[in-house]
């Protein structure tokens, strides 16, 4: 071809000879298109159009081409793309129109984005479509194509795909934090360069919006994010407190609840990024920058405010980028609102939670417990524990796991530990205590049922595990009712998980519970958890148990650093369910703080029986309580022969308190009588009651036990 002929727009390269008429000659009554008529409409469609040749050098271009790359004619013939625009992605481009010349296949539709001459401070979007060009030998002359821009199009495209992953992030998450950093992620780089989102503290502690902003108001920064990877030096950070100085477009905006878009030089830029952060000099490479300022708005009330950067040579928002940001921060704002609703009820939840679970733990001296409860990414769960003193020295070790989440299932927690204290009191065994447990999680049931509530019922039910340890014959006895066993831990640094009897969760019913006897060695550790502690979604639950095993096989730390080892190596925080963790070190009680005695059944041994007692606490220090324990020992001892039969056996305990036992046969658990004046009998109990801190009975495998607690003077 000849390059400096076909450069000229009314001289294409490919037309027919002949004139233009109304009607051919050979009549057969069609239109015979001149060559003349043929250049016209090639030159003048609006249409980008041009042919190259074998080497992809420019032949001939028309006028609407000429004008959508801002090159002129003269300029463009016999030069390659990148030559004439170098800001395209010439590469790419020149490799479709090689494929199309050695596969005579059309490339239709080519996307592709860039700068040209006409329009060099604004990206554009072309739809190009390449086609083969050949002679009436068949000899490949070169290439063509046809190029339209298609910048409307393609930027409405991208911006219904950002509204469309905003959408996205608003349904995943319920966490405020976690919302802002996912818009931060979905408007750069696309959208902004540089973003922050401010909220007030209000909003991240699900407080309710009782005033408007007025623009003074300190904000908390939630999100920061930038297309560099780092923010500029003086933009605060995420978690930092914000305040915008009166009369800046950022307190104006707030103030007036709408948005606000601007250009800036270099020093307005750098000016604004100081007084956004108030903390000290901005990077003094930043150069001019656009700036849009978005009011976060829910209710119709501001809460925030999300910032956009562009920097140069990035162009500037335009009212189309301002509507776009309005709509995106729209639609995340209702996500923060669900946040504040979710997150009001969390902390209420949560709040009910700590109030039913132990406000603290009482020491014992024969037992060392240290307790964490970590609620879940998703809500507060019914996980609960609790440390219970019992008479004879004993200590109880509960655990459990109320099933669902939220203020229901906070509440059923805390019926249910109160019903596990309740229980407690009266000395049952382990088995016993979860099979009332299972009676009362029944009841629950049948209350919550439909017919009783016109609505679907709610899911009930719960796990625990109930554990007994007694210092003086160092032994735990232990049930569970759907619960993992706990962990226990030797002198020798061994972790084994006991064989206990299963057991069903509560609310099943009808099923029986058992349990199961194992000793313990001085300075033993018990670990009680619940199931969140080691199971994780995707993760194989003996993963889980294997590295609380790693974690507890130092047992020398306190008690507290155990806990804390345990939650870090198992990384407990923001799973999909709450934990409870309860560790305990146990000690026993030496044969210097226990003394015991086996007594006749016979009245005369009642004398004999307070001589020894009176004797035991000489040694021990505490005459001071002789006089009350021997009144004491003779009410216990003389009901014990009057109304038992078989051997009797006396047994004082001294740990924080003072503990005396008397052991029979019997099965008949004594009743605290009121006496009238005139009865001879019936104010043994009564004084007892009055001389103790607290008296019970207890029974065992061979009869009962009554014992009296007093304070150690």
């Amino acid at each position: 071809m000849n390059t400096s002929d076909q450069g000229r727009a009314q001289d294409p390269p490919a037309a027919s000879s002949g004139s233009w008429t109304d009607r051919a000659d050979d009549g057969s009554g069609e239109w015979q298109i001149g060559h003349s008529l043929v250049g016209q409409f090639l030159a003048r469609s609006p249409i980008g159009m041009a042919v190259m040749d074998t080497d992809l050098r420019y032949v001939w271009i028309n006028d609407a081409l000429e004008r959508l790359g801002g090159v002129a004619r003269e300029e463009r013939m016999g030069k390659r793309l990148s030559d004439v625009l170098p800001r395209l992605d010439a590469a790419a481009i020149e490799s479709v129109m090689r494929e199309v010349l050695e596969t005579g296949c059309p490339a239709v539709d080519v996307e592709y984005h860039g700068r040209t001459s006409a329009d060099p401070d604004r990206e554009h979007a072309y739809s190009t479509s390449f086609f083969r060009l050949a002679d009436d030998t068949g000899v490949v002359r070169g290439v063509g194509y046809m190029v339209l821009d298609v910048t409307d199009r393609w930027r409405a495209r991208e911006r219904l795909a950002l509204l469309s992953r905003v959408g996205a992030w608003t349904a995943r998450t319920l966490d405020v934090f976690r919302l802002a950093e996912g818009l931060a992620e979905v408007c750069v780089p696309d959208l902004a360069d540089l973003i922050t989102v401010d909220l007030l503290d209000s909003v991240l502690q699900g407080e309710p919006l009782d005033r408007a902003l007025s623009g003074g108001q300190r904000l908390r920064r939630v999100a920061v994010r930038s297309a560099d990877g780092d923010a500029p030096e003086g933009i605060a950070a995420a978690g930092r407190p914000v305040q915008y100085p009166p009369d800046s477009p950022g307190a104006r905006c707030l103030a007036g609840g709408t948005p606000h878009r601007e250009a800036l030089s270099r020093q307005g830029c750098e000016g604004w990024i100081a007084a956004d952060a108030l903390l000290g000099p901005a990077a003094a490479d930043l150069g001019p920058c656009a700036l849009l300022l978005v009011p976060v708005r829910t209710h119709g009330r501001v809460v925030g405010m999300t910032t956009l950067l562009r920097r140069a040579p990035r162009e500037g928002f335009d009212e189309d980028d301002l509507l776009v940001a309005d709509e995106i921060v729209g639609r995340a704002a209702l996500g923060v609102e669900n946040a504040r609703q979710y997150t009001k009820e969390r902390n209420t939840a949560l709040a009910l939670q700590r109030f039913l679970l132990p406000r603290r733990i009482a020491a014992h001296a024969t037992v060392e417990v240290a307790t964490r409860y970590l609620p879940s990414g998703g809500g507060v769960g019914g996980d609960f524990f609790d440390v219970i003193p019992l008479s004879g020295a004993r200590v109880a070790l509960v655990i459990g796991d109320v099933v669902g989440h939220g203020i229901n299932a906070a509440a059923s927690m805390g019926r249910l530990r109160t019903a596990v204290r309740t229980l407690a009191d009266l000395d049952l065994p382990p088995e016993e205590i979860l099979a009332h447990l299972d009676d009362l999680m029944l009841g629950l049931i049948a209350e919550d049922s439909p017919e009783e509530r016109g609505q679907a019922p709610s899911e009930l039910g719960a796990t625990c595990l109930y554990a007994v340890y007694d210092p003086v014959a160092r032994t735990c006895v232990m049930a569970r009712a759907g619960h993992p066993p706990p962990a226990v831990v030797g002198p020798d640094r061994s972790v084994f998980l006991p064989d206990l009897p299963p057991g069903p969760p509560l609310g099943l019913g009808g099923l029986p519970f058992e349990s199961a006897e194992i000793e313990l060695a001085e300075g033993s550790l018990l670990a009680l958890y619940t199931d969140g502690l080691f199971e994780v979604r995707g993760q194989d639950p003996d993963v889980g148990l294997e590295r609380l095993r790693a974690a507890l096989a130092d047992p020398d730390r306190p008690v507290e650093d155990m806990c804390g080892e345990v939650q870090s190596t198992l990384e407990v925080e923001g799973r999909d369910d709450d934990v409870a963790l309860l560790i305990a070190r146990i000690h026993g009680l030496g044969a210097d703080r226990v003394a015991s005695w086996d007594i006749a059944s016979d009245p005369a041994a009642v004398s004999g029986a307070r001589a020894v007692a009176g004797r035991c606490l000489e040694a021990w220090g505490l005459g001071d309580m002789v006089f009350t324990t021997e009144l004491l020992v003779s009410e216990l001892v003389t009901n014990a022969i009057r109304y038992a039969s078989g051997p009797i056996r006396l047994r004082l305990i001294r740990e924080s308190v003072l503990t005396c036992e008397v052991f029979d046969t019997s099965t008949v658990s004594p009743r605290l009588q009121h006496a009238r004046t005139l009865d001879e009998g019936g104010r043994g109990l009564f004084l007892v009651a009055q001389l103790s801190r607290r008296w019970g009975t207890r029974y065992t495998a061979d009869g009962k036990v009554i014992w009296v607690e007093q304070e150690i003077l």
